[in-house]
């Protein structure tokens, strides 16, 4: 064997031969389906704090500003030898547009919809995020949808109109609809910033300083007026259980922000933002079920029928995703200084 010839195939050994993609992609999947059910548990855990005199602007506010308190520590571990990062303006315009726009932005302007239309409607309205992900991708990048992605798309739409059960009594509202496209479009910069990792953030600290952002918007929000804000330490029902308030509220703020957030940060930057958008339909899925098993609100069997196609809906796009398309098997943050690598070459991922 020639000199030229070891140099074009150093594979060390135990190494695959094959770019490991496929496992990727597969692990991005279960992590996506990992934040939907977390993501899931918000509407229940949520309506808990709800019927007890909390307001949806407090809840809300609640639970990002714990999230990003608890991701704080380990945001500030994965940051060591990258502090130089913040001094990147994309830095601050990603987390920015993601804090504002993406956590912020989508919970009150859904709330705003939930106010003029019925939750089914409004729930709707927002799903239609992923649709918006496509058509970003398409103006953008180029990326036109080919038949089987849209015959994808339509069955996700069926499905979740199924799921929602709204085609009985609708209620619209122009202001209302409004709001919930707003909040579409805020679902849809989750899914396109999250997968952008332009910024060099390791994930947890990406998550982290986002949901901050958010949770100080929302809270200047509290203040002006904007969102009503009213708590209560009353106890809650959760499964037919009495449990004190602060249960839900921790709830939200461990379960469904911080490991939703963060999870939904690695799975779209593993996936890329059409395929991961998808796949957090299944957040509609997950939260009928947890209004199931949390308030005793039985899902129908259309309900059903509709989870079903919003799970062909997904496995059509993914079935129609090119090489092109698809991110890198692996992500990485910006190089870090030679001195530190090999001290922290483990921490890349955190």
């Amino acid at each position: 064997m020639t000199a030229t010839q070891t140099t074009v195939n150093p594979r060390p050994a135990g190494m695959p031969g094959r770019h490991p993609r496929a496992r990727v992609l597969l692990l991005g999947l279960a992590v996506a389906m990992l934040s939907a059910s977390m993501f899931g548990t918000a509407g229940a855990v949520g309506k808990s704090l709800l019927l007890q005199g909390w307001t949806p602007g407090a809840a809300v506010t609640a639970r990002v500003a714990l999230g990003a308190l608890v991701l704080a520590a380990p945001a500030a571990v994965a940051m060591r030898g990258r502090w130089h990062l913040l001094r990147r303006p994309v830095t601050w315009i990603h987390t920015g547009l993601f804090g504002l726009v993406a956590v912020a932005g989508c919970q009150l302007f859904y709330f705003l919809a939930v106010e003029r239309l019925s939750v089914g409607v409004a729930l709707m309205l927002e799903y239609l995020g992923p649709i918006l992900v496509v058509g970003w991708l398409w103006a953008r990048r180029g990326q036109r949808p080919r038949p089987l992605t849209i015959g994808g798309v339509a069955l996700a739409v069926v499905g979740l109109l199924l799921v929602l059960d709204v085609l009985g009594e609708v209620q619209l509202s122009a202001a209302g609809v409004m709001w919930g496209l707003l909040a579409a479009v805020g679902l849809a910069v989750f899914f396109v910033i999250g997968a952008d990792d332009a910024s060099g953030l390791p994930p947890t600290a990406f998550a982290a300083m986002g949901m901050t952002i958010g949770a100080v918007a929302l809270a200047l929000a509290g203040l002006l007026g904007v969102v009503p804000m009213a708590v209560s330490t009353s106890d809650v029902l959760l499964a037919g259980v009495d449990a004190p308030w602060w249960v839900p509220v921790l709830w939200l703020g461990l379960v469904a922000a911080a490991g939703a957030y963060l999870t939904g940060i690695v799975a779209a930057r593993m996936l890329g933002a059409k395929v991961s958008s998808f796949v957090g339909l299944a957040e509609v899925m997950f939260a009928v079920l947890f209004a199931w098993l949390l308030l005793g609100e039985m899902p129908a069997a259309i309900q059903l029928l509709g989870g079903v196609l919003i799970v062909a809906g997904v496995a059509a796009i993914k079935a129609d995703e090119r090489d092109d398309e698809l991110p890198a098997a692996t992500y990485e943050v910006e190089p870090l200084p030679e001195v530190d690598a090999r001290s922290t070459l483990s921490r890349d991922v955190i």
